[in-house]
């Protein structure tokens, strides 16, 4: 589908896409640790996705070096009979309560212990800067683009990279209320360049049925399903 049904050879897709559901019953913030796999729904919800984009002309899957994405994206390359590339740059952001239970409304942020590392909610003082994910993530996005030139690309990375990279092409403000995200469980985030310029970006959750609605209830999403750019 290198024209995307349009006649345009220079139009080219990446869908980045959040991983499935992890087996977390500690309620731990895994971050960046190892051994993190995708649980029984979650291995649903990948093959859920594999099964939406099994007609699209997908040439290139990227995943995050971690577990959870690596799972996500097996079913969605064995469907196009393609490699799983390895991107760093896809990796989960950085985040000083990795391994802890830490989360909204469990009372964290009145522990004084915690204190010091949320005096600056803008850049974030208690992980990776966003502006360092944004430069990070539009790398991987271009360099997927590149790969996948007129046809279509997935990458399976993150929750907060996914967000920030968005809020910066649609030039949303980086800081925000993270119950506000627009990025459920297995959702697709997706980016289309004509030429090497993002002229759109649209959302999808091909797995909305299987996400938990405890995960979905806090989620009030931004206007619209994307923007559209000029040309």
């Amino acid at each position: 589908m290198s024209d995307n049904g349009n006649g345009n050879d220079d139009i080219t897709v990446v869908h980045l896409m959040r991983h499935g559901e992890v087996a977390n019953p500690d309620g731990v913030l895994y971050g960046r640790l190892a051994g993190y796999h995708l649980s029984e729904l979650g291995r649903q919800m990948a093959d859920r996705v594999a099964e939406h984009l099994a007609t699209r002309d997908v040439t290139h899957v990227v995943a995050s070096p971690l577990e959870r994405a690596q799972e996500t994206a097996m079913p969605i390359a064995k469907a196009h009979g393609l490699d799983i590339a390895t991107d760093e740059r896809l990796i989960e952001a950085e985040n000083i309560f990795q391994g802890k239970t830490f989360g909204v409304g469990d009372g964290a942020l009145r522990r004084p212990e915690n204190w010091k590392h949320l005096v600056n909610p803008f850049k974030p003082s208690w992980g990776e800067p966003y502006v360092e994910q944004v430069i990070r993530m539009m790398g991987a996005l271009n360099a997927a683009k590149d790969r996948a030139r007129g046809h279509e690309a997935v990458l399976v990375s993150h929750q907060l990279p996914i967000w920030i990279v968005r809020s910066y092409v649609e030039k949303r403000r980086l800081w925000h209320d993270p119950r506000k995200r627009q990025c459920t469980l297995a959702s697709l985030t997706t980016f289309t360049y004509r030429g090497d310029k993002i002229v759109s970006v649209g959302y999808s959750e091909p797995a909305r049925d299987l996400v938990p609605a405890h995960l979905l209830a806090g989620a009030k999403p931004v206007k619209g399903q994307g923007k559209a750019f000029g040309a």
